[in-house]
């Protein structure tokens, strides 16, 4: 039975419904979040990421977000997972940025949060550029569960 998983689950679906609170009650106020693939300094601590996904959160067109996972492992305090981040932005462009990424947890909160991902998928598609026929295989999975 996992234990962890439960908790990004509940994420996903905060995310899914563009509430940002309901997101940050599953971190802890000290969270260090390095969702930039490496290409920009980590969001440190609560605050910091509530600005972040209020700014994502404007540009996202409410009800796109079809954000999901395909496979994880939990491991001890970590969890690693697999998945898509999909959704649509407000200026009609269609983005999915395959991942993997990595959860630490203290008890049932996110204490540290890395995604890795090709940040020309993310690029390309927020500039308008079609889905490849390669990342349409990769999203093309089943979810987990």
């Amino acid at each position: 039975m996992p234990r962890l998983y439960p908790v990004l689950e509940a994420i996903i679906a905060a995310w899914k419904r563009q509430d940002v609170e309901g997101v940050l009650a599953c971190v802890t106020d000290d969270i260090v979040w390095r969702n930039s693939s490496g290409y920009a300094p980590a969001i440190r601590g609560k605050a910091a990421m509530r600005t972040a996904l209020h700014n994502m959160k404007v540009a996202i067109a409410p009800g796109s977000n079809t954000w999901r996972i395909f496979d994880y492992a939990e491991s001890d305090d970590r969890l690693f997972m697999e998945g898509v981040d999909e959704f649509t932005l407000t200026t009609g462009q269609h983005v999915a940025i395959p991942y993997a990424g990595s959860l630490e947890f203290r008890g049932l909160l996110v204490s540290e949060w890395r995604e890795y991902f090709d940040g020309r998928i993310s690029a390309d598609m927020k500039a308008g550029k079609p889905m490849t026929p390669e990342v349409r295989e990769m999203i093309s999975r089943p979810v987990a569960k």
